[in-house]
């Protein structure tokens, strides 16, 4: 007999951060984490040996908005108490990528099994927290409303380098009229801590991607008449950065999947 698939008692954007992180160390949410936990943030992971953290925290400082860290582990340790009170880093992310020298050699729902000693966890702020304030707001979030990850884009903005880390920024692409897209500027702008206002307005050639329709991680969403993309800074970034570096082992989230915290999104907002 099969084991029976595990539940949960709500509806998935009813839970809080903490029962979320259950639910995914439970097996009970696995993929992507859109709309789950409404008003929790999020968070991308970056899991490194000690040896390279410390490059790593410099390349994140030298690009926050790549790479906002809203937490870090010591090392060894599985927990980060700032981010949740019941949190482990190894079995709480709805889905993980496991690297070595530089690419992705499995996906898998934990990592227990591969942690050591000297492994530190960063956690990097999510643009799931600014989309909330986006719908609040009644922009429209073309992904969600399909069903589908965002679209994310290597492009040829290079990124400020720092020891061995070097390579060029991942963008996510939302889809809106130029008068919702001005209005999506000012309401992100008070998100410095998750990525924060947009990088680029239209013209994706002109940052290196060559074919809107196939993004490199998440799927592909139309852009209907009148609309532009509209190109935000995002925490997929690393990845393309250890696809660059290519260190002997990493483990990161898979895009999409990500940490969901105790913290809320009002917390990050700046008046």
């Amino acid at each position: 007999m099969q084991p029976a698939t595990p539940t949960i008692p709500v509806a998935p954007a009813r839970l809080s951060g903490e029962a979320a992180r259950l639910a995914c160390r439970g097996g009970a949410i696995t993929g992507c984490t859109a709309g789950i936990a409404d008003g929790y943030v999020q968070g991308n992971l970056a899991v490194l040996p000690a040896d390279l953290a410390g490059e790593f925290l410099l390349f994140a400082q030298r690009n926050p908005k790549s790479c906002p860290v809203i937490g870090v582990s010591a090392p060894g340790e599985r927990a980060i108490p700032e981010l949740g009170a019941d949190l482990d880093i190894a079995t709480d992310v709805a889905g993980y990528r496991v690297w070595r020298d530089g690419a992705v050699v499995e996906e898998r729902d934990a990592v227990a099994d591969l942690w050591r000693d000297d492994l530190v966890a960063f956690v990097i702020g999510c643009s799931y927290s600014f989309e909330a304030a986006m719908a609040e707001d009644g922009l429209p979030l073309r992904h969600v409303e399909m069903g589908v990850r965002v679209p994310m884009y290597r492009t040829t903005i290079p990124c400020a380098p720092a020891g061995r880390f070097a390579g060029p920024m991942v963008v996510s692409m939302r889809p809106l009229t130029p008068a919702q897209a001005i209005r999506a500027v000012q309401i992100t702008s008070r998100f410095p801590a998750v990525h924060g206002a947009p990088v680029h307005l239209g013209l994706p050639e002109a940052i290196g991607i060559r074919d809107i329709g196939r993004p490199d991680y998440g799927d592909p969403v139309p852009i209907a008449p009148g609309e532009i993309p509209v190109f935000w800074a995002c925490g997929v970034t690393p990845q393309s950065v250890i696809a660059a570096v290519r260190p002997a082992f990493a483990i990161t989230h898979a895009p999409g999947c990500m940490l969901i915290t105790d913290r809320r999104n009002a917390e990050f907002a700046v008046l």
